[in-house]
C-alpha cells in the first residue's frame, strides 16, 4: 500500500498520515501513549514497514527471524480498519499498559481479523510491544 503523507492515516484517527502515525514511524520515541503505539504499529502492518514493526517490538520478544514472514503476509492481504475495544494504562505517566483491538483485512476473498489484547510496556521513556495480554 502506497501511502501519502496528505492522506488520512489508516489507524482510524480521522487525521492525515503526516500528523499521526508517520511521527512515530519516523522516531519511535516521539510515542506517548500504549494505544499511540498500537495504532502505529497497525498502520506499520498495513505499510508492510518492517523495520518499524522489529523497532517497536520489546527486544527480549522481537520476532527477528519472523521478519520476512511477517512483510511477506501483510503485504499479501488488504487491510480494512482498526478498532479499538478496550484500553489499561498505558499513558504518558504509566510504564505499563494493555489495548485490545481488534484489525480488520481482506484474505483470499475472506473478511478476516486479529482480536488481541496486547501488553505493552515502557523503557527509558520509550513505549515497545511486548506481546499477548
Amino acid at each position: 500500500m502506497n501511502l501519502d503523507y496528505n492522506t488520512t492515516c489508516p489507524c482510524g484517527s480521522d487525521i492525515e498520515y503526516s500528523s499521526c502515525c508517520a511521527l512515530a514511524h519516523k522516531k519511535v520515541e516521539l510515542v506517548i501513549t500504549a494505544e499511540q503505539l498500537m495504532r502505529s504499529r497497525y498502520t506499520a502492518f498495513t505499510l508492510a514497514m518492517g523495520d518499524y514493526l522489529m523497532k517497536s517490538h520489546y527486544r527480549s520478544t522481537r520476532p527477528l527471524s519472523q521478519k520476512k514472514s511477517i512483510v511477506k503476509w501483510a503485504k499479501s492481504v488488504e487491510w480494512k480498519g482498526l478498532q479499538i475495544i478496550a484500553k489499561t494504562k498505558g499513558l504518558a505517566t504509566d510504564t505499563k499498559g494493555t489495548v485490545e483491538f481488534k484489525a480488520f483485512y481482506f484474505e483470499n476473498g475472506k473478511l478476516e481479523f486479529i482480536h488481541e489484547n496486547s501488553a505493552f510496556i515502557k523503557e527509558k521513556g520509550c513505549w515497545y510491544y511486548l506481546g499477548y495480554a
